[in-house]
């Protein structure tokens, strides 16, 4: 009896100490029946949200941890439905080219950053578009500051490369070398190799970098998941991961040490794709890690002009960008992944892209099923009108990423006809026909702050409010329909919008805490708001230093 009575006081302390009360909050809460609530306590236990409501909420649990919000405004932890982390955490530590204007300023950067290297020099971010002739680089822009050790330099899409001679060499290439079925190799006047290659002509070179060591890998993934934390994602889609990134994965997932919620895709490149396959669909038991479905590349990117169009670019006559896979393939892909209960999620920038993909799903539909997957189009961002109705039709998902229409919006233009950008970058289209709208930002490829994306979503916009009125703004999203793409639409988009997305009882207890009111801050304040603190599962993740006051 002595023990028995021992042990319930126990039981009874556990529960008690377990559960946390958040008050004195601005809270706001996206909800499964399409309601935004608002709410000043946040009641947790186990990790898991217990209720909200008023301040008299908090009474009822007298002996709970209690936190004071200090009326900071609180919202569900936001979700990236695109992104690629160990990219991300890559680019944390090799040459950052993001904003550079001129082939000078690449040069500068990478002779400072050539400093005491030895080995291959791999850097991302460049963009032709931002420079003032707008033309592709050439090796020789990068042999005058390093020849003698290989250099690779991926574009802001990744969907291109920039290398030096001493690459070209290392790869064995020459002028005699063809592009693989899916890619280009950009050549001179003289039919030489100029140092562009696009899509799967990239692998012409990337095949000869050394691969990562298992450290690296894990050291990527800590990095990212730190910076995302810090920008108050909670959780991330990674949208194709390689085997080595996959064991990784499993293994942080089991030891309890993954940054942040992750939902993977297995790559559809990757030869040990039907092996990964076959090991079955993973979830742990915190919901940390998610792996059911496979990524597939239709088409290329916009800005190398790669993605597939079904009439010519208005800026490169007779071209028509690149299909990576034929629909035959794509067919196959399908097929076999939802043989073993994995949707498609499959890339798609381009109309013609985009129109193949769906004749794909539609038919495969029809043999063999998987059209309840919750199979994605990802991105896609430049869609016949006609099309449209059938991601509805087909019960495919659009995650698309804000960001890049106030990315691309002045390249669309140059690229694209009008009669083109009908069904570009079509988020409100998207959303009055019934679609589930998941947004995300595609990092590394754009920055990862999601504020960057609620802003461009809302106004589409650059960050000096141009154009004045936004650009094809009838798109635009509201703040309300805007914050449900980050949270509760990506959820739908990962099967876990019963888990997550929303601060609903029995979800898990993920948010934020943020310096600014995002429903009543100056629209043009949006994405300046930073976050104070982030918790996933009830614990704190993430604390904003706080600044140190100044010497007199």
């Amino acid at each position: 009896m002595k023990c028995l009575l021992s042990c319930l006081l126990f039981l009874s302390f556990f529960t008690i100490a377990d559960t946390k009360v958040v008050y004195n909050a601005n809270g706001y809460t996206p909800t499964y029946s399409g309601q935004l609530q608002q709410f000043s306590t946040l009641v947790i236990k186990d990790g898991k949200v217990v209720k909200v409501g008023d301040d008299k909420l908090k009474s009822s649990f007298p002996d709970a941890e209690s936190f004071d919000a200090e009326q900071q405004t609180l919202l569900p932890g936001l979700i990236d439905a695109h992104g690629h982390v160990i990219g991300l955490g890559n680019n944390l530590t090799q040459l950052d080219l993001r904003g550079t204007t001129s082939i000078a300023q690449i040069q500068q950067q990478l002779a400072l950053f050539a400093k005491n290297k030895n080995g291959w020099i791999i850097g991302r971010g460049w963009n032709q578009e931002l420079w003032t002739d707008k033309q592709f680089p050439t090796a020789a822009d990068l042999d005058k500051v390093v020849k003698d050790i290989p250099v690779v330099l991926s574009r802001i899409d990744g969907h291109a490369i920039w290398v030096n001679s001493k690459a070209i060499e290392l790869a064995k290439l020459t002028a005699a070398t063809q592009a693989p079925t899916g890619g280009e190799i950009i050549r001179d006047q003289t039919g030489k190799l100029s140092g562009i290659f696009i899509d799967k002509a990239e692998r012409l070179i990337t095949a000869h970098i050394p691969a990562p060591s298992d450290q690296d890998v894990s050291n990527a993934l800590t990095q990212a998941g730190q910076h995302l934390v810090s920008l108050g994602i909670t959780s991330t889609h990674d949208a194709g991961i390689d085997k080595q990134t996959w064991q990784i994965y499993k293994q942080r997932a089991e030891q309890g040490t993954l940054p942040l919620r992750i939902v993977a895709m297995l790559s559809a490149t990757d030869p040990a794709l039907e092996s990964m396959l076959r090991a079955g669909r993973y979830k742990d038991l915190n919901d940390f890690m998610s792996i059911r479905s496979v990524k597939i590349y239709a088409d290329g990117a916009l800005g190398s002009r790669g993605a597939a169009l079904l009439n010519d670019y208005a800026d490169r006559k007779n071209h028509q960008g690149l299909m990576l896979e034929t629909q035959q393939k794509l067919e196959q892909l399908f097929t076999l992944s939802f043989s073993h209960g994995f949707s498609a999620n499959t890339h798609a920038i381009g109309d013609k892209a985009n129109h193949i993909v769906l004749d794909a799903y539609q038919n495969v539909f029809k043999k063999t099923g998987g059209i309840l997957l919750r199979n994605r189009i990802e991105h896609a961002q430049i869609v016949t009108p006609a099309d449209i109705p059938r991601f509805k039709t087909l019960k495919i998902i659009p995650p698309m990423q804000p960001v890049h229409a106030t990315s691309d919006m002045h390249m669309a233009e140059q690229r694209l006809a009008d009669t083109q950008l009908q069904g570009a970058y079509a988020w409100q289209t998207f959303l009055k026909q019934g679609s589930v709208v998941a947004a995300g930002s595609d990092y590394p490829v754009e920055l990862a702050n999601p504020f960057d994306g609620l802003y461009s979503a809302i106004t589409r916009q650059d960050h000096n409010q141009l154009p004045a009125e936004g650009w094809r703004v009838s798109e635009a999203l509201s703040r309300e329909d805007a914050l449900r793409a980050f949270t509760l639409g990506a959820a739908y988009a990962a099967h876990q919008e019963f888990k997550l997305g929303s601060l609903e009882q029995g979800k898990w207890a993920d948010f934020i805490l943020i310096d600014k009111d995002y429903f009543k801050v100056p629209v043009e304040d949006i994405f300046t708001i930073t976050v104070n603190q982030t918790w996933i599962g009830g614990e704190l993740r993430y604390q904003k230093a706080q600044e140190q006051p100044s010497e007199s």
